[in-house]
């Protein structure tokens, strides 16, 4: 193992940002870390699905040339990140892991994007994920699967699995991840980084030219993928704000994130949920959460048992879930046929099964389940506000076993078989509500694999989230835990 690229790979963001600006690291030297990491350990993992090399290196040697002449740099000068392949990046490979767009370039930079290029961020390439992020686990007709860190034979998780896997393989300090049903916080459960779901619409979608309305079918999430909450909250500063082209996106924040550091858990009150009111949990992963729970207990937190009371049943709740993404992916289905043309019934394609499903259900949805769906998830909201009325944050598990294995298609949780895309996550319901949330890494199940803390915090209250997050953050001491021992051999 190479330690000066296994100490620079996981090196934190802030800290590369830091020596980069002080004169101590060369960016040039930074990215090409990255790079000979990437070609090593990458054909293990399949994280990444296409590497910018060229267009890496003459962007670090552009950031290198600024250093020395004193230029105002930017909070992520010379930092390296990896992009989602669900987000648009000007003159490069964007499938949307699909193969109706294996070949396609894009033409310009989403927002969120063109926001990191201007913090001074360099593009390492674009990171896995399903096709058109439809599943919960990371693969794809175009490029398969990717493999977990701790375990190469092991999900992901998904949609955003490529960017969780970058990051805590080491092959990029942070990564960018979208959210519509958990997919920044499974993955990152699953990978033991960390993931964060800042309010609805605080970091923009954009530039959106068929359908700007369509991120309310779920509330969907723009949202850093990092090892560590500071470098997070340097990301979600760099990304949060207003644009003209998003209808949903909120002011910049009184505060900034980075700004929310630093706090103690004294005072603070945790509500804990140990299934969120129906989900099936392991009970090896509610010994870990537990467990942290105690230690966060005895650092100065109350923590409290707090009952969520759904109305009705997991399955009625998962039918609303449903409903609203079926219709988001007619959507999608006619914005393709419109603009490229591309039918994705009728061609002959390798089209993922599952999207295919989803369309035409979506097709044959009726106006009825719309309407109920609405009320569904105003129940859905009123609970979970309902739960958080007397405490600061809520807490469960992310999800409610360990990553499995890639090949299984039907995972088990408590010893019972649950839905396979769903019945294992506990994080969709909060794109139902719209409420933020972040995944934390706390510890290990017997076989070594990352469990994560999911914290839930009221609507338009992302920061106290995040300042939670921290406090606990410093009291688990997870950062030590890198780099995962399956890929130490390959570094």
């Amino acid at each position: 193992m190479d330690s000066n690229t296994t100490e620079i790979g996981y090196t934190s963001a802030t800290t590369l940002a830091s020596q980069i600006r002080n004169g101590d690291l060369s960016p040039v030297t930074v990215i090409q870390t990255f790079l000979d990491r990437i070609e090593r350990i990458n054909p293990t993992l399949n994280a990444y699905v296409t590497v910018c090399d060229e267009k890496a290196r003459a962007a670090a040697q552009k950031a290198e040339r600024a250093v020395k002449r004193g230029d105002d740099l930017g909070p992520l000068h010379g930092v390296p990140v990896a992009i989602k392949d669900l987000t648009h990046v000007r003159d490069v490979r964007t499938t949307l892991g699909s193969p109706a767009f294996t070949d396609h370039i894009s033409e310009t930079d989403d927002t969120v994007v063109s926001r990191l290029r201007d913090s001074g961020a360099i593009i390492l390439g674009k990171t896995n994920t399903p096709e058109f992020g439809r599943k919960t686990v990371t693969d794809n007709p175009v490029f398969g699967a990717s493999g977990n860190p701790w375990d190469p034979e092991r999900t992901t998780g998904g949609s955003s699995g490529g960017s969780a896997a970058a990051v805590a393989a080491g092959l990029a300090p942070i990564a960018l991840g979208s959210d519509a049903a958990g997919s920044i916080r499974i993955p990152s459960s699953a990978c033991g980084v960390v993931g964060i779901v800042p309010d609805f619409g605080r970091v923009p979608f954009g530039p959106n030219h068929t359908d700007a309305f369509q991120n309310d079918l779920p509330y969907t999430f723009l949202g850093p993928i990092t090892r560590t909450i500071e470098d997070a909250t340097v990301m979600l500063d760099v990304m949060a704000g207003p644009d003209d082209s998003d209808p949903y996106s909120l002011p910049t924040p009184p505060e900034m994130y980075r700004d929310t550091l630093g706090g103690s858990l004294s005072n603070v009150r945790i509500g804990y949920t140990s299934d969120f009111g129906d989900f099936p949990v392991d009970d090896a992963v509610l010994d870990v959460i537990e467990s942290t729970l105690e230690g966060l207990s005895k650092a100065g937190a109350t923590v409290v048992d707090i009952d969520v009371d759904f109305e009705g049943t997991w399955e009625k709740r998962h039918d609303v879930l449903e409903w609203i993404l079926q219709e988001r992916y007619v959507g999608l289905y006619e914005a393709l046929r419109r603009d490229p043309g591309v039918d994705l019934l009728e061609t002959d394609l390798p089209i993922t099964p599952e999207v295919r499903s989803r369309i035409r259900a979506g097709l044959e949805l009726d106006s009825t389940k719309i309407a109920k769906s609405r009320q569904h998830r105003t129940a859905i909201y009123n609970t979970i506000q309902s739960a958080l009325s007397d405490i600061d944050v809520l807490a469960m598990p992310t999800l409610g076993r360990t990553a499995f294995e890639r090949s299984v298609e039907a995972p088990m949780v408590d010893g019972e078989t649950v839905h396979p895309m769903h019945g294992w996550t506990l994080t969709w319901p909060l794109n139902l509500s719209g409420n933020p949330s972040a995944s934390l890494p706390v510890g290990f199940d017997e076989a070594k694999l990352p469990v994560g803390l999911q914290i839930v915090g009221d609507r338009l209250a992302d920061q106290q989230v995040v300042r939670v997050s921290a406090a606990i953050e410093q009291e688990v001491e997870w950062d030590g835990s890198y780099p995962p021992e399956a890929i130490e051999s390959l570094t």
